[in-house]
């Protein structure tokens, strides 16, 4: 039986403006390759309307970090209102997309020990009652560590790319002050509450 653990709900990039459908998409994907993830796209539809495209995808790489653990992420991509537009930089003319675009990110981490001694049912409650309230167990927080970072890095490097499209140059997030913000949400979930 495996177990999903669900680390990052619904991380969300929010965009409206001028983009390249093709640059997103190889970002994510490059990002993920970097951090060894293996592409997989679950699904991808898209709708043609008078006011533009609709494009919705959804991705689901996943890494296997041990015969017993796996790491997945789920990355939804919304594309709203596409239209076709050109843009002129630098007096050349380039091609856009323009439109709103909504990325979500949710980050699994799926374990399976069935066989294993802590499958039992008394060692299964008891280690999971350590894990919680007493010792975190150093692999499994090291898994956890890791899928935070790993989806820090890609929300950062999609956000990044996102920032250069944009004409008033707000200061991006660092892939830094993304992992410790998405460690700080995960934290206040995990606590239990008095």
């Amino acid at each position: 039986m495996t177990e999903k653990n669900l680390l990052i709900n619904h991380k969300k990039i929010s965009y409206q403006g001028h983009f390249r459908t093709g640059e997103i998409l190889s970002t994510i994907n490059k990002a993920l390759l970097e951090k060894g993830y293996s592409l997989r796209e679950k699904k991808s539809e898209e709708l043609v309307a008078p006011q533009g495209r609709m494009l919705k995808q959804e991705l689901r790489p996943f890494k296997n970090v041990s015969q017993y653990v796996s790491l997945m992420l789920k990355i939804h991509l919304i594309f709203d209102n596409v239209t076709e537009v050109h843009k002129e930089i630098a007096g050349v003319k380039h091609k856009f997309q323009q439109g709103d675009l909504t990325i979500l990110f949710d980050a699994w981490s799926l374990t399976d020990y069935e066989g294993r001694w802590g499958t039992k049912p008394l060692a299964y409650f008891l280690k999971a009652l350590v894990h919680k309230y007493f010792y975190k167990f150093p692999l499994e927080e090291g898994f956890v560590q890791q899928l935070v970072s790993d989806t820090a890095y890609v929300y950062a490097q999609t956000n990044l790319l996102l920032h250069s499209y944009s004409e008033q140059k707000a200061p991006a997030m660092t892939e830094e002050e993304i992992r410790s913000k998405m460690e700080e949400e995960i934290l206040s979930e995990a606590e239990p509450e008095r």
